[in-house]
């Protein structure tokens, strides 16, 4: 239980529109401390009134009406300064330029490994 000492906690925006892969990650990243409001599609993600206060975006690359680089460009578009990161189930030399030219600080492969989330996280 937190203390009123403790620091809030950091907030992720995960959006995955694959239920399986979300709960996984929502439950992995809620262990490690984080604050997580996790959405499975882009427009309920850009909804989400926390998208303001958020620190973090997680974002899949391949979604159904969108994808994370178009979704990290909306978030700009309102002035979001937080930092991104992509993962994706089909890299690509290509893709990996284009997500980080759109400002994504790292582009992970699916399946991801817990310490890799971690590690992006605390050095994003």
């Amino acid at each position: 239980m937190p203390r009123p000492t403790d620091p809030k906690p950091q907030l992720i925006l995960l959006l995955e529109d694959d239920p399986g892969v979300r709960r996984a990650l929502h439950l992995m990243l809620r262990a490690r401390g984080f604050d997580v409001h996790a959405h499975e599609s882009a427009g309920l993600l850009l909804a989400d009134p926390a998208t303001a206060t958020a620190e973090f975006l997680i974002a899949d690359y391949r979604l159904m009406e969108s994808n994370g680089i178009d979704v990290l460009q909306a978030l700009r578009a309102t002035g979001w300064q937080g930092r991104a990161i992509l993962i994706t189930g089909i890299t690509s030399p290509a893709l990996q330029a284009e997500a980080l030219a759109a400002g994504f600080a790292v582009v992970l492969e699916k399946p991801l490994r817990p310490h890799d989330m971690i590690h992006a996280l605390e050095s994003a």
